[in-house]
């Protein structure tokens, strides 16, 4: 049998999506439930707990095609990118909506009333996705029954123009391991939440983000490069903003930061190796 990246498929000894039923072996095979995130923000873990390792988020909107559900924790696989792990029951849904819109800030409030004083307000944060039902002046009313800033907001068929500047909102969130938004995000979360901003698919991880995306430049050439350029080493990624300046999430700063790529590129090698791509999108 064919080894699959277990990131990227639905496959346990016991379990595995009916979709790999040829090129897995497993006990059974299930064709999964289609599910949808209704928490604004939920982990998605290597194992049952949280405890566990997060791997990943998945956001308000998401689809996730469920194959197992016990004690609480839903095994699936979230459509978006692909990504498979396990998330909190209660975080999911069984009733499947069709978004109309995505957040487009790096945080906002779904309020139960169109005011800013209502309570309990909920955040929710950029590339949460939302269905629309009304407008009343400044806020848009949801098919749940919350409000939200309509300005916050664009129709899921419209895209963000500049991955570069999208991805500049979240200088100084804080560094987490599995994180995609601005309360916490690693080096590739934060590229994938840009992308994803500006209507551009792309892998979760670094290393799927360096194989997938636009074309190889020179790595010998680091005077050639302008923004938006990809700068990869091994497990990491970062965002050119202009010819000599690199946005990052890293673990060094545990945060998000704008520093000279020759600066940065020399602490990481000296901890743990030297660039291996630089990729530009077309």
């Amino acid at each position: 049998m064919k080894l699959l990246d277990p990131r990227l498929n639905a496959c346990r000894p016991d379990l595995a999506d009916a979709r790999l039923r040829t090129m897995v072996e497993a006990e059974r095979f299930a064709d999964g439930q289609l599910m949808q995130v209704v928490a604004p923000l939920t982990g998605v873990y290597r194992e049952p707990g949280f405890d566990a390792r997060q791997l990943t988020q998945a956001l308000m909107g998401e689809r996730v095609r469920v194959f197992d559900v016990r004690e609480g924790w839903a095994w699936g696989q979230l459509a978006t990118d692909g990504y498979t792990g396990y998330l909190a029951q209660l975080a999911l849904s069984d009733t499947v909506t069709e978004p109309t819109h995505r957040v487009i800030v790096p945080s906002t409030l779904l309020y139960p009333q169109p005011g800013l004083k209502s309570q309990p307000a909920v955040p929710v944060t950029m590339n949460a996705a939302v269905t629309v039902i009304g407008v009343e002046e400044k806020f848009s009313k949801l098919a749940d029954g919350r409000f939200i800033i309509t300005a916050h907001l664009r129709p899921v068929s419209e895209s963000l123009p500049d991955f570069a500047t999208v991805a500049q909102m979240f200088l100084h969130a804080p560094y987490y391991w599995g994180g995609k938004s601005v309360h916490g995000l690693d080096c590739s979360g934060l590229v994938q939440v840009a992308l994803q901003a500006c209507g551009i698919a792309c892998g979760r991880d670094s290393d799927m983000q360096e194989r997938d995306l636009g074309q190889y430049l020179r790595i010998n050439d680091l005077d050639g490069l302008r923004r938006g350029d990809l700068v990869f080493w091994t497990g990491h990624v970062g965002i050119m903003l202009d010819a000599e300046t690199l946005l990052h999430a890293n673990g060094h700063h545990m945060l998000t930061v704008a520093e000279p790529l020759r600066e940065a590129a020399a602490r990481i090698a000296a901890a743990s190796g030297e660039i291996t791509a630089v990729k530009r999108l077309q």
